[in-house]
C-alpha cells in the first residue's frame, strides 16, 4: 500500500515510542504531537497489534498488571489503527525475520511500516538495520545498558 500524492503522513509507532510517552523520556513530545496530530485527522497512526502486547507485558514487569491494563485502555483509546495479522504482514515479517537480526516483534512492526509505507517511529537500534528498507524517526536513545526488557 502506497502514499499517493496528497495523501496524509503515515507513521507506524513502536512499543518503544509508546513507553516513551509513558515514561516521559526525552522524546515522549514528539510522540505526544504525532498522536495529537493523528487525532486532529492531519496524519494516520498505525500500530501492530505485536505492539500492544509488548507495551503490555514490559509495564506489567515494570509496573504491575494494573498500570499494565491502564496502558492497554489508553492505547485503546488514542487516534490511531490497530494492524491485526494478515498473510500479507506473516509473509514480510517472516522475511524480515529470516534476513535480519531482529526480534520477532521488531519484524512485525517494521513489516507493517513497510506495507503502509509508512515512517516507523522507534527508540529500538535493532531498526537501524532496516533503515534502507523502511523510513524511521528515531527517538533519542537510552543510554547502553538501559534497553528495554525483550
Amino acid at each position: 500500500m502506497k502514499t499517493q500524492s496528497g495523501d496524509k503522513s503515515r507513521y507506524v509507532l513502536d512499543s518503544t515510542a509508546f513507553l516513551n510517552m509513558f515514561e516521559e523520556e526525552t522524546g515522549a513530545d514528539t510522540v505526544q504531537e504525532l498522536l495529537e496530530r493523528a487525532n486532529r485527522g492531519e496524519i494516520f497512526v498505525f500500530v501492530s497489534f505485536v505492539t500492544f502486547t509488548e507495551v503490555f507485558y514490559i509495564t506489567i514487569r515494570r509496573k504491575g498488571e494494573e498500570e499494565g491494563l491502564g496502558r492497554m485502555a489508553l492505547m485503546e483509546a488514542l487516534a490511531v489503527t490497530r494492524i491485526e495479522s494478515s498473510e500479507e504482514l506473516s509473509l514480510k515479517a517472516g522475511s524480515l525475520k529470516a534476513l535480519y537480526r531482529i526480534s520477532f516483534a521488531d519484524a512485525w512492526v517494521a513489516a507493517t511500516a513497510m506495507f503502509y509505507d509508512a515512517i516507523l517511529v522507534h527508540k529500538d537500534p535493532e531498526f537501524e538495520q532496516l533503515e534502507d528498507k523502511v523510513k524511521v524517526l528515531k527517538l533519542p536513545y537510552k543510554p547502553k545498558g538501559d534497553l528495554h526488557i525483550r
